[in-house]
């Protein structure tokens, strides 16, 4: 197979939704439906006991939710699909824009009954900054919920995006009897059908007799009297405008039941963009490069506990990634290779020879990866856009079991490294305080600590409200700045110098009194001198 049909082979694609939307269960059935797993289980449900097979962290199990991002890949109709399942929880919400800058387009999963939540209007926000495509499905039709077309001005009204239905259910909740296909004219028929697949799909026109006899004359005429509906008020779905971002299809359906996946999926891998351009900070690269270059958006430790390994999740963005042929490390300025890189379906991983772009490879790593470093055959250049946001929420790390001080030193690091959290040194004493955008992310660096690295630690709440990364041009000034302020001033975990301030007000006045230093609210300027 020549490199270029490998290419659009590929798609990329990241699910995101507001927490117990239903992600996890999609991500489960699209993999059965893909032919990944044989059976699948549903995250909090008390008659399924398997886990999820995208939850990996024993935290995720015991709560429901995804903290980690899981990538996954599996083949269907002729694509090679990678997912990327994000953290819904909206305390993960910067793992979640990493991941987000990794993929090339993203399903969004509304639940019928809450409509549009406010984490939604948030994740939705980031797709609009990028320009992501999106495709909507809207979940759980199984219960009782609101109009499909109230949600869909919600969606219009509250995402900021054009919208078209492309399924349409007919009825909902109890009576829900089915989806039809609006530009393939099949009926999809509803059954409860929890953990396999069954196939009950029936081509059948609108105006046919046979739609009477399908779902009864009252279903019937509510049908075409929606598609009318539909027909008249949005415009005639655009496979160009919604590559543009500028409307997003609409799908219906019940992931639990396995129920309106396969037209979601068929026309995902029908429409959905092929590996995208990427930009650097020197020029935009393209996937049909022949060299390879590829960034690191995810760190993850411990995926298997007892090795105590550490994997760096690399998209490819352009040329072919070979096993054990040597690239440069950008950041590091070194040549590294990798003798086993691997592919993975959520814990389950394979060594791969080669991956193309749009490919996500796992890459043991002993240290050498921060998020965000890029590697390439060669060229110096670093890819934009990933960006540390600076965090809410401050606490200082308090060790409960001195004799493991080491081991406490060494996960701390390891996670901030993850980026499930930002590390900030004070002086004297090297202080530890976690910076982090929610709550949750506290509990799971605690627990994660405990049972990855036997070390036991409190948090104690610490006054500051912003983390300004510092730079100047002028080295004395940025010295002075930092001396007269020195009970403010911490390092990451990179050795640069941050300004913690305890109220806005305070950040605005160090700003308006020291006009030679720049106050940064992200990391991007690192890369400013790359």
């Amino acid at each position: 197979m020549t490199f270029i049909s490998e290419l659009e082979q590929r798609r990329t694609f990241a699910i995101i939704a507001h927490p117990d939307a239903g992600k996890t269960t999609l991500t489960e059935k699209l993999l059965l439906f893909g032919g990944a797993i044989q059976s699948a289980g549903a995250v909090k449900s008390n008659k399924i006991k398997k886990t999820a097979t995208s939850d990996f962290m024993e935290i995720e199990k015991q709560r429901g939710i995804s903290v980690a991002t899981s990538v996954m890949t599996f083949e269907y109709g002729g694509r090679k699909i990678n997912i990327l399942d994000t953290p819904g929880h909206k305390d993960f919400a910067e793992d979640t824009y990493r991941t987000l800058t990794a993929v090339d387009s993203v399903i969004l999963v509304i639940d019928c009954v809450k409509g549009v939540e406010e984490q939604t209007e948030k994740l939705m926000e980031v797709c609009r900054m990028r320009d992501t495509p999106v495709i909507v499905f809207v979940n759980k039709m199984d219960r009782e919920g609101k109009d499909p077309f109230d949600l869909l001005d919600e969606l219009e009204q509250k995402l900021g995006i054009k919208v078209r239905p492309i399924t349409w259910p007919v009825n909902g909740g109890s009576s829900l009897k089915g989806v039809y296909h609006l530009l393939d004219q099949q009926m999809n028929y509803f059954k409860v059908n929890k953990t396999r697949l069954e196939d009950d799909v029936k081509a059948i026109a609108l105006d046919s007799p046979e739609l009477e006899q399908s779902v009864g004359t009252q279903d019937a005429g509510q049908l075409r009297e929606d598609v009318e509906m539909i027909d008249t008020v949005y415009d005639a779905f655009n496979t160009r405008d919604y590559l543009d971002a500028k409307v997003a299809p609409v799908f219906f359906g019940s992931a639990v039941n396995s129920f309106g996946i396969k037209e979601l999926l068929d026309t995902f891998c029908k429409i959905s963009p092929a590996p995208i351009a990427r930009m650097t900070n020197v020029r935009q690269v393209e996937p049909s490069e022949k060299k390879f270059t590829g960034f690191v958006f995810k760190i993850h430790a411990n995926i298997d506990p007892r090795h105590r390994d550490r994997i760096a999740f690399l998209r490819i963005c352009s040329g072919t990634f070979e096993r054990g042929k040597f690239y440069k490390h950008v950041r590091l300025g070194k040549e590294l290779r990798f003798s086993n890189p691997y592919m993975f379906m959520a814990d389950a991983k394979e060594v791969v020879e080669e991956g193309y772009p749009g490919d996500v490879v796992g890459l043991y790593d002993t240290g050498n990866f921060k998020i965000g470093d890029t590697l390439t055959e060669g060229e110096q250049l670093y890819f934009t856009g990933i960006p540390s946001f600076s965090p809410e929420l401050f606490r200082e790390v308090v060790n409960t079991d001195p004799m493991k001080a080491k081991q406490l030193d060494k996960g701390i690091t390891q996670l901030a490294e993850e980026g499930v959290a930002q590390l900030f040194t004070l002086q004297p004493g090297n202080r530890k305080v976690i910076g982090t955008v929610g709550e949750l992310q506290f509990e799971v660096i605690q627990y994660r600590l405990l049972n990855e690295y036997g070390a036991s630690c409190r948090f104690e709440a610490r006054p500051y409200s912003k983390a300004c990364w510092i730079t100047a041009e002028d080295p004395a000034k940025l010295a002075e700045f930092m001396r007269l302020k020195s009970n403010y001033i911490a390092y990451d975990k990179d050795e640069n110098p941050v300004f913690l301030a305890e109220t806005d007000w305070i950040l605005r006045m160090n700003k308006e009194n020291n006009p030679d230093i720049e106050f940064h609210t992200t990391s991007e300027f690192k890369l400013q001198g790359v």
